[in-house]
């Protein structure tokens, strides 16, 4: 289907030579196979520059983009005091035999920042890290099996995945154990069952998968997980990867009000440039010191310098109460501009990281009609992921997309008279 306001020829013109060299042409969560761009030639496949709340695409065309990059843009694209700190590092140096001093500066600042952290770990992606916090707990254990929430996502080892998946094989998996989530009794019973043999508990914060409303823990809910799990020897991980520094810049285990003994953090850490990193308790500090895990670029110093600046950044600007607040104004406008058009838009999950689902239809076409007419007019959504705030948002940015909103929701009406 042909874009109606957005000309995407020299995106299709890119993909054909992508997808001769690269498989899929744009692989993993930023491909059009993922199945949050529906139809996907509705949305563009490439970029060519950013700027705060902005993105061009190869086709001149500009998106107020609220993925954010799937998260790393919590200040703006290019954030001029992020960039800054991050060139001035590259004039002295980057990836070196050893590493550059701004690892420890990093590293400290992350201590003082994180309320449950008493060491840290830096590698790049998500994944490295949660990897990282299951290996230690193993490690730390001498144990194998590993509790998950349904609905989970925490990156790509195989561990992580599902059985049927490609290239994964059946032993990849055999110690994962699985419950739902808020399921305090579900839980108390996979930990009788398998007394002993647990190693960890890892979840999110509260739930923000794909593909459904997000759902946030019950009262007292992360008190009893925490109980729990020390009460039966089982270290508890949070990945803080996606939610991390936009709840709370303490963690959003401080947040809920509970203390992690492993806590997963990455995208917000440096404002995209390429750093994540694994905080822990002080009793666990032995076993991550003795895993064998490192990387060619972990301890590359241009992402520490931005590191440094975009925290204190955070800090100053208390991104999270600015989260909420622009967030309420956004979300209250867009469930205005549905119920005057007669949708039921439905906002689930933290404000920082909103979800989207317009109610009105079970089958979600409705739904992914109304964020592709979003896409064509210039407001860069996805159909089933959630959402995500940024600091250089403006209150004019959130009054135009409301405005565009209104004017999807029309034409959608418009489309799908026997919805109504």
């Amino acid at each position: 289907m042909a874009s109606k306001y957005c000309d995407h020829t020299k995106s299709q013109e890119w993909y054909k030579r992508a997808v001769q060299v690269i498989p899929s042409g744009i692989y993993g969560h930023l491909g059009p196979a993922e199945g949050l761009w529906i139809p996907p030639t509705s949305w563009p496949y490439f970029s060519e520059r950013a700027e705060g709340s902005y993105i061009w695409d190869v086709d001149g065309n500009r998106y107020l983009d609220y993925m954010c990059a799937y998260g790393p843009n919590v200040l703006g694209y290019n954030d001029p005091d992020v960039n800054a700190a991050a060139i001035e590092q590259a004039k002295l140096e980057n990836c070196t035999t050893t590493p550059s001093y701004k690892m420890v500066e990093l590293a400290e600042l992350m201590v003082d920042t994180v309320a449950s952290a008493d060491w840290a770990f830096f590698a790049k992606n998500g994944n490295d890290v949660t990897q990282a916090a299951i290996m230690c707990a193993r490690y730390y254990t001498h144990k194998k099996k590993i509790i998950f929430i349904n609905g989970f996502y925490h990156g790509v080892s195989p561990w992580t995945q599902k059985i049927d998946y490609p290239g994964v094989l059946p032993e990849d998996v055999a110690n994962n154990l699985y419950v739902d989530w808020n399921d305090i009794p579900a839980l108390e019973k996979v930990m009788d069952e398998n007394e002993g043999e647990i190693a960890a508990f890892i979840a999110t914060p509260y739930l923000h998968g794909n593909f459904f409303d997000n759902i946030l823990p019950e009262e007292g809910y992360w008190q009893k997980v925490r109980q729990l799990c020390t009460e039966k020897g089982i270290v508890m991980i949070i990945d803080d990867v996606r939610s991390g520094f936009r709840l709370d810049i303490a963690g959003s285990d401080h947040y809920y009000g509970f203390e992690a003994d492993l806590i997963c953090f990455c995208k917000a850490i440096a404002n995209g440039w390429n750093v994540s990193c694994l905080c822990g308790k002080d009793f666990l500090k032995s076993a991550m010191s003795g895993l064998s895990y490192t990387g060619s670029y972990w301890m590359s110093a241009i992402p520490f310098a931005a590191g440094l600046a975009c925290i204190d950044k955070m800090k100053k600007l208390d991104t999270p109460k600015m989260f909420r607040e622009m967030s309420k104004k956004l979300t209250d406008g867009l469930k205005e501009a549905a119920k005057n058009n007669g949708f039921d838009l439905v906002v689930s999950g933290e404000p920082a990281l909103f979800y989207l689902r317009i109610a009105n239809d079970d089958s979600l076409f409705l739904h992914q009609d109304w964020i592709q007419e979003m896409v064509h007019r210039g407001i860069f959504l996805a159909s089933h992921h959630n959402h995500f705030m940024n600091a250089s948002l403006t209150d004019e940015d959130i009054k135009y997309t409301c405005e565009v909103a209104d004017d999807a929701f029309k034409t959608v009406r418009k489309n799908h008279p026997e919805a109504f």
